[in-house]
């Protein structure tokens, strides 16, 4: 069942987040060389977001056995461009997460609808998102709700002895 996010869902998500983490870091530890515990290092910010109803945290319980578990989520925000624009804001989807034995069930598909459909109820015109290049899954799931390529970030490693 997804719904949105609660105060008390956000130590539950730490595991979810700390595999979001593992995963990047897996593909580029150049680019996503995170500090430990990320989940724990959210905390305080996604007590933050959830105050703001712009700002959106979806969640996806499991029922089994008379319990319920996380198996995804999505953190998407309003952020603010910087005043050389014609934008003036936009939404941004920082994080997209559905645990291995849940995934091609559309899961992840439902979530990104449901964050559109938040951010045009709102009035925000453009909605970003990162994804690292070498992830053709999430490339594929982008493109087909109507996501593009725009910009390309490239990284390079300095040595700093």
């Amino acid at each position: 069942m997804m719904r949105s996010a609660q105060p008390a869902d956000i130590p539950n998500l730490f595991h979810l987040i700390e595999k979001v983490s593992d995963f990047h870091k897996s593909l580029d530890i150049d680019r996503y060389n995170f500090l430990p515990n990320q989940g724990k290092l959210y905390e305080k910010w996604l007590h933050k977001l959830l105050l703001d109803s712009r700002h959106l945290c979806l969640v996806v319980d499991a029922i089994e056995a008379e319990s319920s578990q996380l198996v995804a989520y999505l953190i998407a925000t309003v952020e603010s461009e910087i005043p050389i624009y014609h934008l003036k804001e936009y939404g941004y989807i920082h994080d997209l997460w559905v645990e291995e034995s849940y995934r091609r069930q559309g899961i992840a598909r439902q979530m990104l609808m449901k964050t559109l459909e938040h951010f045009q109820q709102l009035g925000i015109p453009q909605i970003r998102l990162n994804s690292l290049v070498n992830n053709a899954a999430a490339f594929k799931l982008y493109s087909s709700c109507g996501f593009r390529p725009s910009t390309f970030e490239m990284l390079l490693k300095c040595n700093s002895d």
